[in-house]
């Protein structure tokens, strides 16, 4: 069940990346908790989520104000997740254990049944589960730590590829070719396949953040 600080987390982050609250504004506790008629406790722990994110700077007893978010910044980012989970595709295609090459190829399996039926909410989950694996599979705690962390500060961004995961049959494409590529142990065309992946979701990315950006000025 989501928790109250949570929701708080997930409508003020939307905001900000929509456009809809400037870079510069003030997130003030007392304004939040009046507005959603909540007391202070999960709106300060919203705004500590919201500076984890790199969304927000805090302000001892004020609050916070906005980040500037700029397309440069994220481009950079999303290209050092990529790169980094295609390396981590590359290492899984040779460390991998037998049985997680088998949940990998039961994942996809079970991603392929999602989308014959249109479960598109099951396929998403699916899909976080398949790149959580794959991820594990590296054996590589710093590199996990690292890709962890880049994760979360994009949480919000990457949201936006919901509508282009949503093609389901080129995603499941996609994850084919991975998923090849780990169980035939071939470790170039591994990171390969997951950096063509995830150069197409960042691109996505980048496109609806610059659209909002441009449509919020207009």
């Amino acid at each position: 069940m989501e928790t109250i600080s949570m929701r708080l987390y997930r409508i003020l982050a939307d905001e900000i990346i929509s456009g809809t609250v400037e870079p510069g504004a003030s997130l003030e506790e007392n304004a939040i908790s009046e507005r959603f008629k909540v007391s202070r406790t999960p709106v300060r722990q919203a705004l500590r989520e919201l500076a984890n994110a790199g969304l927000v700077e805090l302000r001892p007893r004020k609050g916070g104000v906005v980040i500037s978010i700029s397309l440069d910044e994220l481009a950079d980012t999303l290209e050092a997740l990529g790169e980094l989970e295609a390396l981590c595709c590359r290492i899984s295609a040779e460390r991998m254990s037998a049985v997680q090459k088998k949940q990998l190829e039961l994942f996809h399996l079970q991603g392929v049944e999602c989308m014959e039926h249109g479960d598109e909410d099951g396929y998403l989950e699916l899909n976080a589960k398949f790149h959580q694996l794959i991820c594990t599979g590296a054996h590589n705690k710093s590199l996990a730590e690292s890709i962890e962390k880049l994760r979360a500060r994009l949480n919000q961004f990457r949201a936006a590829q919901g509508g282009v995961e949503r093609r389901l049959a080129q995603s499941h494409d996609e994850h084919e070719a991975i998923v090849n590529a780990i169980l035939a142990s071939d470790a170039e065309r591994a990171y390969l396949a997951m950096r063509n992946h995830a150069n197409r979701l960042s691109v996505h990315v980048l496109e609806v953040m610059r659209e909002r950006q441009v449509s919020h000025a207009a």
